[in-house]
């Protein structure tokens, strides 16, 4: 058995080389992120694999796992203490490499492994790490399973079992991954496309795709840097939208997608070098499945656009569409057990359910999906399809910094007050509000259909605050100055990332 985890241990000290470091608030909803070293060492990291090996033997499952890691250059090594302590757990490991988060998804499916442990921190920024972690394919873990995870690691409840597990190297798995993909037609219309990769994993894979089913690639920042030299690889990112417009406008591309950090998410910039942020790019899919689908159910987030539920053409086209919790394993879920089509979050997560996919988060197969779409809408541009939406005002996801410890506490405050607000008939942006949702964070719904979020960010140390208006930049901008204020009685709640 390991010694007890603790959090309080500091880099450089006799301490830290023989005791397990893990910081509990690294246990996020649904999946792991820490700072590393400085909240998870080598050690700490065996004792998750430790963990792990527990929660399967609670669970059933059998301990039969997919690792892989993204392009940091700390990665394999703490890929190699959590397999470390898997082995010790009893696990039979199969490692994949170098790899995409979809990646290793679907390896589940083609070594026939239930498991899943994914070491990346996606696009967070370089210092961080983190796991994506499954036991039940398509599915990841999700607040039940982090919790009881975190319950058993940090309770020192983590057993050795020597000479119980088994270590596998698999090679050329990427090739696999990549072959499964383009294990397709071609597309009929040739298409030149931005492919932006941040510098982060995608560029080992994506180019490849996409030049594959036909598409004339235009590579940007595809080398591998872990120093992300000329922003994150987050499709979010107005400065990585910003790079793709431009390269989309030099090389008069048809369009641009832009791929976050391990790969699981894709962004959209149009012919016209616009950014069409995520929820938008799902209701024009939506649009285009749903003539293909008859009767399509759809999963949105709770921070995505209203226009799934007032769009003419989907109403035209039958298409239903029911909003959930953010978190892609929250939407992952859901997703599949509703059996809805699609499930599409703002953040650039979709997840396409059988026959379109496998169920799990894949942003090649979202930007195969853009591509298809634009393969069967000949004579029109990717500006042509957004422009036909109905219009709508809409903010990036901003994200002003909180600490982990706060986040959750300042949203239950900012809940009361909107609550109160509503119980008592005030007005906010000079409207009435007649709705609040409250599956995740509050959703503030004006008369007009102008409406605001604010909730705790499920991965990293922040808020995450979105509005829209169907009816003019002005509302947008008047709830998000409510919301602004808001938060701003609050002095935990720091900077934004971006501001509309």
């Amino acid at each position: 058995m390991l010694p007890m985890p603790r959090a309080d241990l500091k880099p450089n000290t006799a301490d830290f080389e023989r005791l397990p470091l893990v910081k509990p608030t690294g246990f996020r909803e649904y999946d792991a992120r820490w700072l590393f070293p400085e909240e998870i060492n080598l050690m700490g990291l065996n004792a998750i694999g430790l963990g792990m090996a527990a929660l399967f033997d609670e669970r059933g499952v059998a301990k039969r796992i997919v690792v892989g890691h993204d392009f940091r250059w700390y990665s394999g090594s703490v890929k190699q203490a959590l397999v470390n302590g898997l082995v010790m757990g009893g696990f039979e490991v199969h490692d994949i490499g170098l790899a995409l988060s979809p990646m290793a998804y679907y390896a589940q499916f083609a070594l026939d492994v239930p498991g899943v442990a994914m070491v990346t921190a996606s696009h967070n920024d370089n210092g961080w790490t983190g796991i994506k972690m499954g036991m039940n394919r398509p599915l990841t873990f999700g607040p039940d399973e982090m919790t009881r995870l975190k319950e058993i690691v940090l309770g020192g409840n983590v057993k050795v079992k020597p000479g119980a597990g088994s270590y596998h190297f698999v090679p050329n798995f990427g090739e696999r991954y990549i072959a499964s993909l383009t294990d397709r037609p071609k597309l009929k219309r040739k298409l030149k496309v931005v492919c932006a990769c941040g510098n982060g994993t995608a560029g080992a894979f994506a180019p490849q795709v996409l030049a594959a089913v036909g598409c004339e690639v235009i590579p940007l920042d595809v080398e591998l840097d872990h120093s992300f030299p000329r922003y994150n690889p987050n499709p979010e990112d107005m400065k990585m939208l910003h790079a793709i417009s431009d390269a989309v406008l030099k090389h008069k591309a048809d369009v641009g997608l832009g791929f976050d950090g391990d790969g699981d998410r894709c962004g959209v910039v149009d012919n016209e070098g616009h950014e069409i942020f995520a929820d938008k790019v799902g209701v024009m899919l939506a649009r285009d499945i749903s003539a293909i689908h008859k009767d399509a159910k759809f999963v949105a987030d709770v921070k995505s656009t209203g226009l799934f539920l007032t769009d003419p053409v989907l109403k035209a086209q039958g298409a239903t569409t029911v909003y959930w919790k953010t978190g892609h394993s929250y939407m992952k879920r859901y997703t599949h057990e509703i059996k809805a089509l699609v499930g599409f979050e703002k953040s650039g997560h979709f997840f396409f359910q059988p026959p379109l996919g496998r169920g799990y988060d894949d942003g090649l197969v979202a930007g195969l999906a853009v591509l298809d779409m634009l393969d069967r809408a000949p004579g029109k541009s990717m500006a042509d399809l957004k422009n036909a939406l109905p219009k709508t005002w809409g903010s990036p996801t901003m994200s002003p910094h909180c600490a982990d410890e706060a986040k959750y506490g300042i949203v239950e405050k900012v809940i009361a007050h909107y609550k109160d607000v509503h119980a008592k008939g005030g007005k906010v942006a000079g409207q009435k509000v007649v709705d609040l949702i409250t599956v995740n964070g509050v959703r503030v719904v004006l008369e007009d259909g102008t409406w605001g979020l604010i909730r705790a960010s499920s991965n990293k140390p922040e808020l995450v605050v979105v509005v829209e208006s169907p009816v003019s930049e002005a509302n947008m901008r008047a709830i998000f100055a409510d919301l602004d204020a808001t938060l701003a009685k609050h002095p935990e709640v720091g900077e934004y990332n971006q501001k509309i």
